[in-house]
């Protein structure tokens, strides 16, 4: 039987590069996305033309190479080098020239603030091809590892570990150099000296993060990310790693927002949600969230923007030691709005004396103001015990507590729509971390780190919606759209308002990029 045979090596072929590539390939869009884009407006560092020296390489290249490698799942610069010599996709899209490894790396380490606003920019393309309608949006975060290791990732009794060890063994080689001089057998002890001196380096080392500590009032420190921490993953699993976090629109699930912060979700609801709003320009729309977000004072900076949030309610914890029946638990308490009272289960008013007691953190931050309520007929109740293990019972409302009742009452009567949460946004972080392999970033640092999570947050919706339209089609309209540059700088410009999880520091380098 005859076989297959290929075409002789040495021949010699007339061809053009683009005969390779298909109509429908994807680096055709990539390449019209990128040639659409003023890359200036973006806030992009644009390489300009030299009179004198080696000619520079065009930003747009870069930004071509990048979005190539995250839809292929490359990220490695020295793998982006490799491919530009050998893959023939980039080839095309490089018209063939092969930057080295280092070039590569700097375009994205430079450019993390512009990589926030190409997603920005296609976000509203999408809007304007209503492909995302702002009517619905589920928000949700997801750990991914930081550039930091456990090991150097430290926090007081850590710490404290540690500087017990050093101070055991010190005693302890001290106690072997007693020994040696007192007794009249000549006993070998090689290298004490350094290991001294070592402790003594290691010792400084870890006071020095304690003195950092204490100076900031930060409950952990990390040594090669300094804005890494150790959160909370599953369980009791813990990783120092960043939180993602994403706002997906209920239409076509398709990403509007995000950004990354370095701590849980608890205070993460309104800038997320804030973020969306002013990307999408819209005035107002629903949301749903996990009872991770839930928390008063973002339920009410949501109530005051006009969002409409249906956020999970936790479930009431008894904190009597000696057990609340079930009857009697908080939630069993009615609130009268005109009066500003409490009915307890008994019938009984709980009142108030009008004054706002004030709830602190551990830096003695003002978290939230709250009234108390009581009354006097608890002395003589015949069912105290079943309410109260105190004289009389005590409760607390919080400034936020109209908008927290609100969102409750909105997610006990939407459970149906409530359960859609899942099915718009988990998928989303399934394929990026589990199928995409995008589970851990190289790159140090909350700003560099948000240009990363930008870039793949944009490359998901580029193929999602490479997937609904078709390329040819989506190519067409990328051609006939029309940026508006000016919203993109409004829109980064405002969002920086509304974004209590940065530090100053991470805002100035924000404004001055």
């Amino acid at each position: 039987m005859q076989f297959i045979t290929g075409i002789n090596r040495q021949q010699v072929l007339i061809q053009s590069l683009d005969n390779y590539i298909a109509k429908e390939n994807p680096v055709r869009f990539i390449d019209a996305f990128v040639e659409k884009l003023d890359l200036q407006q973006l806030q992009f560092q644009v390489a300009v033309l030299n009179k004198e020296g080696r000619p520079a390489y065009q930003s747009k290249l870069f930004l071509k190479i990048y979005l190539y490698g995250y839809l292929n799942g490359i990220r490695s610069s020295r793998r982006f080098e490799k491919e530009c010599s050998r893959n023939i996709e980039l080839q095309w899209l490089t018209h063939n020239l092969q930057p080295n490894y280092h070039s590569i790396a700097d375009f994205r380490k430079n450019n993390p603030t512009a990589l926030r606003n190409v997603f920005k920019l296609f976000v509203l393309f999408l809007k304007d091809m209503n492909f995302v309608s702002g009517d619905l949006i589920a928000i949700d975060g997801t750990k991914v590892r930081a550039n930091n290791s456990k090991k150097n990732n430290y926090n007081p009794k850590k710490i404290e570990r540690h500087l017990n060890y050093i101070e055991e063994k010190t005693n302890e080689y001290l106690k072997q150099i007693d020994v040696s001089d007192t007794s009249d057998e000549s006993i070998k002890i090689s290298g004490v000296a350094e290991k001294l001196e070592r402790l003594k380096t290691n010792k400084l080392k870890y006071e020095l993060l304690q003195k950092q500590m204490d100076e900031t009032g930060e409950p952990q420190v990390s040594t090669t990310d300094p804005d890494a921490r150790a959160l909370l993953v599953q369980g009791q699993v813990v990783e120092v790693s960043h939180n993602m976090q994403a706002a997906v629109d209920a239409e076509n699930k398709l990403i509007v927002a995000t950004h990354t912060i370095n701590r849980n979700d608890r205070n993460a609801l309104s800038a997320i949600a804030l973020e969306a709003k002013e990307n999408l320009q819209v005035d107002t729309f629903k949301t749903i969230v996990d009872k991770g977000y839930h928390n008063g004072g973002e339920l009410q900076r949501c109530k005051d923007a006009d969002i409409t949030t249906i956020v999970a309610a936790p479930e009431i914890v008894n904190s009597n030691e000696k057990g609340t029946t079930k009857e009697y638990l908080v939630t069993q308490f009615i609130y009268n709005k005109t009066d500003d009272t409490y009915t307890c289960p008994e019938g009984k008013t709980l009142t108030t004396k009008g004054t706002w007691h004030e709830k602190k953190n551990e830096k003695k931050q003002v978290l939230y103001r709250f009234k108390k309520y009581r009354t006097a007929d608890c002395k003589d109740c015949p069912v105290r015990q079943l309410c109260t293990a105190s004289k009389y019972r005590e409760l607390d409302r919080s400034e936020y507590a109209d908008a927290v009742e609100e969102n409750n009452l909105r997610y006990k009567e939407n459970q149906t729509l409530y359960r859609q949460r899942q099915e718009i946004n988990e998928h989303i972080f399934g394929t990026i971390k589990r199928q995409w392999g995008y589970n851990h970033t190289n790159l140090r640092g909350l700003l560099k780190v948000n240009g990363e999570h930008s870039l793949i947050c944009l490359v998901y919706n580029i193929k999602r919606t490479m997937n609904i339209m078709g390329i040819e089609k989506l190519i067409e309209a990328i051609k006939n759209w029309q940026p508006n540059y000016k919203g993109i700088a409004f829109l980064f410009l405002k969002w920086l308002r509304f974004k209590p999880f940065y530090d100053l520091q991470f805002l100035g380098q924000s404004l001055v990029a």
